[in-house]
């Protein structure tokens, strides 16, 4: 017990027995510091009192698939910038190959009695993924945020960039340019932003007369390597250019064309997605659909309140719109 005291008054900058009064619900402690105390028993892993534990730290949780995408650390610098504003601290829970799951994320959220969840990314993409840990924050009302397109019938509020906008503006580029036979590397078949993009790029291609068979779609991790191989798969097709659905993809199809002998943008034109930190340093410049960070941040954030002010959950989908910002790795179709 006083190791907790002393460990939270110093956490908090405050006295033993300013600590001791918030513990046991004794008057004379202002608000301000009473919260900043259970903010700090929170963070440090300690367990609230009995009486205190109904009530929600001021701690949010931000679930992140991975770190190594630069779109994600962008994305949680804004979303944590949002939070600190508004009072609350995040708390970032980052999913790896092997490490702890989604849902068990979930569990060690509520023991830590947040006040909301914001999800970057996750099983709510995948139509095969285990659902079952959103039911709980369901029933539990607690205020939750994803970003990115669900499946169907979740009931959380969402913040997308509008998926069939982007591979509309990619494909409808490399049409421009020339290009017929086209390309498109997209994440897991069960994915639904890819199954998104793949019906906008499907519809563009019956729109315009090209052929978009299935051999010239593939589907990926989101990774560098993985974007390698799949993009290897999508040459050996004969295509001139390739639309890809993030940045770090479109970085490895740029290296499979050089693996292969041919050049970007001469041979082949690469698209990538997100425009993240250092595209338009690569060699060559990336083309890429830039995804509006700043504002779709704002947006997570003002839900989020929105739920915590009105005690519950929201179904709305918000969807902003992309832009292509093209750069060197695009050209006219070799003749």
């Amino acid at each position: 017990m006083s190791r907790r005291l002393a460990d939270v008054a110093r956490k908090v900058g405050v006295s033993e027995a300013t600590v001791s009064r918030v513990l046991n619900g004794k008057p004379g402690v202002s608000a301000s510091t009473r919260d900043a105390v259970l903010t700090a028993l929170d963070v440090l892993g300690y367990e609230r009192p009995t009486k205190l534990r109904g009530e929600r730290a001021r701690l949010v949780g931000l679930m992140m698939p991975e770190l190594q995408n630069p779109i994600f650390p962008a994305l949680a610098e804004v979303i944590g910038g949002g939070l600190a504003q508004n009072g609350f601290t995040p708390v970032l829970c980052i999913q790896t190959a092997g490490g702890v799951s989604e849902s068990d994320y979930v569990e060690l959220l509520l023991h830590q009695q947040v006040s909301g969840v914001i999800f970057t990314g996750g099983a709510y993409t995948q139509a095969d993924a285990n659902h079952e840990h959103y039911d709980r924050l369901r029933e539990l009302k607690l205020p939750t945020v994803l970003v990115s397109a669900p499946v169907d019938g979740l009931g959380f509020s969402t913040v997308s960039c509008d998926d069939a906008a982007s591979m509309e503006q990619a494909f409808g580029h490399l049409l421009q340019l020339g290009h017929e036979r086209i390309g498109i590397l997209l994440g897991p078949g069960d994915h639904v932003p890819s199954q998104r993009k793949h019906a906008a790029a499907l519809a563009m291609a019956e729109r315009h007369g090209v052929d978009l068979p299935d051999e010239r779609v593939v589907h990926s991790l989101y990774s560098l390597e993985s974007g390698q191989t799949a993009a290897a798969k999508l040459l050996a097709t004969g295509v001139t250019g390739i639309v890809c659905a993030s940045d770090p993809m479109a970085l490895g199809a740029v290296r499979a064309v050089r693996r292969a002998g041919l050049r970007v943008p001469e041979d082949v034109s690469v698209i990538g997605y997100d425009d993240s930190a250092l595209m338009n340093c690569t060699d060559p410049p990336l083309t890429t659909v830039r995804q509006p960070i700043e504002s779709m941040g704002k947006m997570i954030i003002e839900l989020l309140m929105r739920q915590m002010s009105s005690d519950g959950v929201t179904g709305d989908e918000v969807f902003f719109a992309p832009e292509l910002v093209v750069r060197a790795s695009t050209a006219p179709a070799p003749r």
